[in-house]
């Protein structure tokens, strides 16, 4: 059995889900509203303020989907009532960040500066550490899948090199650095 797909998902007070024709499962809460298209192989339950996905037996396309139907409410309720968000770093000397208006303006050492703009349901924000003048760019939402894409198109403006480690990055994320021309000679 799925170990993911038999925990039942906790619904938090605000929120309402219920699941329409065709497993939609529509999720309300005070950040906005989800729908997720839920196979229809599965069964999904609301009771006791849990929501219960269950497979009908073992076959192999149950299987698969039971603990990704599970997953995708569960990001669905978090969103609506939490949010998500995603933090990306800027490393490199005179690369800047800037909010204008609801679009992320990038100067990332090319000859004009890169505009995002927003997806709906997405809102950018820069922060500025005080330690290294480290700039932050936190992309956030109720969509899981949306912040995920709007933060790798943001890091694709400028991706981490691999000699000097400049460029957008995900805070945390570890870039593995190459040893230059002087390390290869002997």
């Amino acid at each position: 059995m799925s170990r993911i797909g038999q925990k039942p998902i906790p619904v938090p007070a605000g929120v309402t889900v219920s699941v329409g024709e065709g497993n939609l499962v529509t999720v309300k809460g005070p950040k906005g509203q989800l729908s997720v298209q839920v196979s229809p192989r599965l069964t999904v339950s609301v009771e006791d303020g849990q929501v219960l996905v269950s497979r009908p037996d073992n076959d192999r396309l149950n299987r698969s989907q039971h603990g990704l139907a599970r997953t995708l409410i569960a990001n669905c309720v978090q969103g609506v009532s939490a949010g998500h968000t995603k933090t990306l770093d800027i490393i490199g000397v005179g690369y800047r960040a800037a909010v204008e208006g609801n679009a992320l303006v990038l100067n990332m050492g090319y000859s004009h500066p890169v505009r995002i703009d927003p997806v709906p349901g997405i809102t950018f924000e820069v922060r500025t550490e005080d330690r290294n003048r480290l700039q932050r760019i936190v992309v956030s939402g109720i969509d899981k899948a949306l912040v995920g894409q709007v933060a790798a198109d943001i890091r694709k403006v400028r991706k981490p090199e691999p000699y000097k480690g400049k460029g957008i990055r995900y805070t945390g994320e570890v870039v593995r650095q190459k040893a230059g021309k002087r390390a290869a000679k002997k």
